[in-house]
């Protein structure tokens, strides 16, 4: 061999080198492409892509993409005809110049005042609140909205308004037409109670009667009462001078002995309380969970409507 093919041949070896190692970094430049591709086109396309490797990025785009779309939810419009309603009641087309006048034009331009009576701010016909009680879209940004006006009598009418919602935002509104007086709602059917097992006087029923002494009454600290990991602040500041459980409800059967279930038995109940203030005395009713640990039961949540951090509301 002469010496100048030696001297090429290691040349030659590290060009072949090259070329394959470029090799390499190309079928992984294309199977990263076609997993970002994947990604881009949904779930299905994703895996093709994984399973065929880079053989397959020209068939990603024949792949069904799986479309996802986050539409917001359309605002509900009840706030907003309250408000129209309560200015539009108090106002009269004798006086649009009023502060009342003014604003419930301003939420319904084509809408007509009332004409009152001279005589219509006695206390009987008085409008003591109105309040929303029922929405419902009939039709793709179109509206209507039920709205409970209480007078000073106790008497009470039920107003339904038409409202118009904008398509860019879902955030601006309309009342598109005078309000129409309608029946009341009807009233729904109430299913059977779960909470069927009475609760005797025993360790769970006294847990319930001092952790409300304790949330609403200020009397010692909560978290006393508080499973582990559960957080619950009391109502501050304490509205009541003394609280008393009337009756303990529960689901489980577990709750209708006097001794503590095993450790990690979990039963809900309905706690019917008694709590008084220097105004009278008021009946409550609250919803926990209570589950056992180490001979005594602990609150795990308190259903009350309102998120806390290890709360089932």
């Amino acid at each position: 061999m002469s010496p100048g093919k030696q001297a090429t041949e290691p040349e030659a070896v590290a060009v072949a080198a090259g070329v394959r190692l470029e090799k390499m970094h190309r079928r992984v430049r294309l199977s990263r492409l076609a997993l970002f591709t994947a990604i881009a086109a949904g779930p299905v396309a994703l895996g093709v892509a994984v399973v065929s490797g880079p053989t397959t990025v020209a068939a990603v785009p024949k792949a069904e993409p799986t479309t996802m779309r986050t539409t917001a939810a359309a605002t509900d419009p009840s706030g907003y005809v309250q408000l129209f309603l309560g200015a539009w009641l108090r106002s009269s087309a004798d006086d649009a110049a009023t502060a009342q006048a003014r604003f419930a034009q301003s939420l319904a331009p084509d809408v007509e005042l009332p004409d009152r009576a001279a005589d219509a701010h006695d206390a009987q016909a008085r409008l003591e609140s109105v309040t929303a009680v029922r929405s419902a879209q009939h039709e793709a940004g179109r509206w209507w909205v039920t709205v409970a006006a209480q007078y000073a009598d106790a008497s009470v009418r039920y107003f339904a308004v038409p409202v118009a919602a904008a398509d860019d935002d879902g955030g601006s509104f309309t009342v598109t037409g005078a309000p129409s007086v309608v029946a009341a709602p009807g009233r729904a059917e109430v299913t059977t109670s779960p909470y069927g097992v009475t609760v005797p006087k025993g360790e769970l029923s006294s847990t319930v009667g001092q952790f409300f002494d304790a949330y609403l009454a200020g009397a010692g600290e909560v978290e006393r009462y508080l499973a582990p990991g559960v957080h619950l602040s009391a109502v501050s500041p304490a509205p009541y001078s003394a609280v008393t459980v009337r009756q303990v409800l529960a689901v489980e059967e577990a709750a209708a002995t006097e001794k503590v279930a095993g450790d990690g038995t979990a039963v809900r109940v309905l706690a019917q309380v008694e709590a008084r203030d220097e105004a009278g005395r008021w009946p409550l009713a609250y919803e926990l969970e209570l589950k056992a640990r180490s001979g005594r039961w602990d609150v795990a949540a308190l259903a009350s409507g309102i998120a806390q951090k290890g709360d089932r509301s």
